[in-house]
């Protein structure tokens, strides 16, 4: 064992009877990580299952890239918990990584009861959700939108579509004006981003604080009414921390899930002919994006609160360990052969804090998609898949822009 203590906060990695491994750490707010992630994780694999990253600069941290691991450590709350407050104590105070990965009172980033308390608050307000009314609101959406631009035989499928399609969608579920959805929403993306990502974080505060304000006074049919309906007696800002983690978690990764669809049914023969053809289901090849491409990337943070052994590898106490879904799903270890109708990817993450909304998501995904493609089903990308942009970000893989044609028709007649 070597004798350098595993346990401070930013130490380094250290393998378990033999000496600290040299070199950088990997950045994953690198420009060239957001154009070719793959080949990044490809390139860490020299690591083994836990490679030795920075998240930003002063944040170091642990990315697991092995499928075995990552389920190891996502069914092991009590070595591996969610609740950052002890690794908040030692990261920079300015860092961009605070707002996105510090202590919310929601159920994403609390441990034990108190986690389990709040996913309680989220999974009754959810088993409230009328899915005709998800539908109906999808229908809505989609079909106005596709309205304002198929005219033009031209779209950004980003601004155009699959944004305001999940903004209009989640705002309606939640029971959000028009104003505060998008405050709230510019707000979040600033801090998934990491740019004016404080400022960033106070707009979607202030913004969530006022519609819970305002459904206190008047409730409605909606996810926010519901979540304060709850017995457990939610505060304001523990009010304000589920509706954040609700509207986040259904916008943002939504959109992006929809894009890398539609992306693989326009450059992809197999699944877009497959698809319009009806030989198979828009469900597959959502499965086929969740696999290779999950809208969140890497996730599913936790914080060990001693140095913990994993394999052959100490991971050192107080230190972000995040979840490279994408590269557990295309682990060489586990994946190979076809992989359609397989729904073993980590896209919805595992353990405790898996996602309790995958059916909510799925719905608004794949509807879209199948509206979109019924509407304009000669649509095609303007530019080639490997020249198109991706936003930078550790967490997300998130396309910047979308650009496609298609044959200029009349709008559609709407039924409501």
């Amino acid at each position: 064992m070597s004798n350098t203590d595993p346990g401070s906060p930013g130490g380094p990695l250290i393998a378990h009877g033999s000496p600290v491994s040299a070199g950088p750490r990997v950045r994953l707010d690198a420009s060239s990580f957001a154009a070719d992630p793959h080949r990044a994780y490809a390139d860490m694999r020299r690591h083994g299952p836990l490679v030795p990253i920075e998240l930003s600069p002063g944040v170091p941290a642990t990315l697991v890239i092995g499928y075995q691991v990552a389920m190891q450590i996502l069914n092991d709350e009590s070595h591996f918990p969610a609740d950052p407050r002890r690794w908040e104590k030692n990261a920079p105070s300015d860092s961009p990584m605070l707002p996105m990965l510090g202590y919310r009172q929601n159920a994403l980033r609390t441990a034990g009861l108190e986690h389990e308390r709040y996913r309680r608050t989220i999974i009754a307000a959810l088993d409230t959700v009328d899915m005709h009314r998800v539908h109906g609101a999808v229908a809505r959406a989609a079909d106005a939108l596709i309205n304002d631009f198929c005219e033009r035989g031209t779209a950004d499928l980003r601004t155009d579509y699959a944004y305001p399609l999940t903004f209009r969608v989640l705002s309606e579920l939640m029971g959000f004006p028009e104003d505060a959805a998008a405050e709230a929403y510019h707000g979040m993306a600033a801090m998934l981003e990491g740019v004016g990502a404080e400022e960033g974080q106070q707009r979607f505060v202030e913004a969530l604080m006022g519609v819970v304000e305002q459904k206190r006074a008047e409730p409605g049919d909606d996810l926010t009414s519901e979540l304060l309906k709850h017995p457990d007696g939610l505060d304001a800002m523990e009010m304000v921390n589920q509706a954040a983690l609700l509207f986040s978690m259904g916008t943002e990764p939504t959109c992006n899930l929809i894009l890398n669809a539609l992306l693989l049914l326009m450059t992809d023969e197999q699944y877009g002919g497959e698809v319009l053809s009806g030989a198979m289901a828009t469900r597959d090849a959502i499965d086929a994006v969740l696999f290779e491409d999950p809208p969140l990337a890497n996730w599913c943070v936790s914080y060990p609160r001693q140095p913990q052994l994993v394999g052959d590898v100490w991971l050192p106490a107080d230190q972000p360990v995040v979840i490279s879904l994408a590269a557990c799903n295309n682990d060489p270890g586990v994946a190979g052969g076809d992989r359609r109708g397989n729904r073993s990817h980590l896209a919805w993450g595992g353990g405790p804090h898996g996602c309790p909304a995958q059916t909510l998501a799925q719905t608004i995904a794949s509807q879209g998609i199948d509206l979109l493609l019924d509407a304009l089903p000669d649509i095609r990308s303007k530019v080639p898949a490997q020249q198109l942009p991706w936003r930078q970000g550790q967490f997300h893989r998130a396309l910047a822009a979308l650009p496609v044609e298609f044959p200029a028709c009349p709008p559609m007649r709407l039924a409501w």
